[in-house]
């Protein structure tokens, strides 16, 4: 019985110093995936100024398009007005 005992002793130790080998090799894992989510996280915060600078240009663009459509567009109004009053003016 005492042998016993101390097969399952030696078996509890055993399986303690695994778990804190599996929990120190855990800790070093988790550090390394924290360094590389800061990277990750750096990376975006750069790419974040570059998408804000697109994001710019795009609503100048548009401006710019709005005034060219709305340009366009009244000058059509202004011919086809003009010719609702040359034709009126004909009858």
């Amino acid at each position: 019985m005492e042998t016993m005992t101390m097969i399952i002793y030696a078996l509890l130790i055993v399986l303690i110093i695994i778990a804190i080998m599996i929990g120190i090799r855990i800790i070093v894992t988790l550090h390394k995936v924290d360094d590389l989510l800061d990277d990750l996280t750096a990376k975006v915060h750069s790419l974040d100024r570059v998408f804000e600078i697109v994001d710019v240009f795009n609503d100048k663009m548009s401006s710019i398009g709005d005034a060219v459509v709305g340009f366009v567009s009244g000058g059509i109004k202004r011919i086809f007005k003009d010719r609702k009053k040359s034709v009126s003016e004909e009858e």
